[in-house]
């Protein structure tokens, strides 16, 4: 199904997206809110720029944003693939506990905060600029990629990883990070580490023709909790 959402409000162009039983094509997007909200099938392409809660509680769709996608992509997402060709907003991923989301360039404040993972399920966010402050602020769970790509300062902003108590992130920089929050572990990423996220990287790069001889051409560091200072002590004596 091909839409033109120029003159379509966000109720009316999303009833039309979920009662298609076919993929979707939305050209002329002008910040139209909740595409493919709890979509579990197909595949939705979006020209122009979607606007908040893109994914909000996807559970198995697909979502490809040839633009800028606004905030709160992939709202508490549960399954499915998000990949965006431009920028993303402010809480990329914010609460989402399985599927993955892939941007290009870069995303705002807070992204991947409340990440969380429960058994097989286990979010993945690559961001192949930089990212603003709290990135991964309360991470319980999943990994969060960032590459840094097209800048030589630090690809992220401030208190990166406040409240981390669980999951992993890795930020690919020359620039040893500083000012980390005491919940916070760093370690220069192994060559077993980045076997393991090697399969994201690979992802990145055929999505949007970035080579591998790039993507690990700089150092990547490694960001755990802290065991020894848990997040719990924050809030209790013990």
């Amino acid at each position: 199904m091909n839409l033109c959402a120029l003159n379509l409000g966000y109720r009316e162009l999303n009833e039309l997206v979920h009662g298609s039983e076919e993929d979707v094509v939305i050209d002329q997007c002008f910040g139209q809110r909740f595409i493919g909200s709890g979509a579990s099938s197909k595949t939705i392409i979006i020209n122009g720029t979607p606007g908040n809660a893109l994914g909000a509680y996807l559970d198995g769709a697909s979502i490809i944003v040839n633009g800028n996608a606004q905030d709160a992509v992939g709202d508490t997402m549960n399954d499915g693939k998000i990949i965006i060709y431009g920028n993303a907003g402010d809480t990329l991923g914010y609460g989402m506990r399985g599927g993955k989301i892939f941007v290009r360039g870069n995303s705002g404040y807070r992204t991947g905060i409340h990440m969380k993972e429960y058994r097989d399920k286990k979010p993945v966010i690559v961001v192949g600029g930089s990212t603003g402050s709290f990135l991964g602020e309360y991470l319980a769970g999943g990994l969060i990629i960032v590459l840094g790509l097209g800048t030589e300062e630090f690809p992220t902003g401030y208190f990166t990883g406040t409240g981390m108590h669980g999951g992993e992130i890795f930020i690919r920089s020359n620039i040893v990070p500083r000012g980390l929050p005491k919940q916070v572990t760093l370690s220069q990423a192994s060559p077993s580490d980045i076997k393991r996220i090697e399969e994201n990287l690979v992802e990145f790069s055929d999505l949007f023709g970035v080579s591998m001889d790039e993507i690990l051409g700089k150092t990547f560091h490694r960001l755990m909790p802290n065991a020894t200072n848990p997040y719990k002590q924050l809030y209790t004596e013990n």
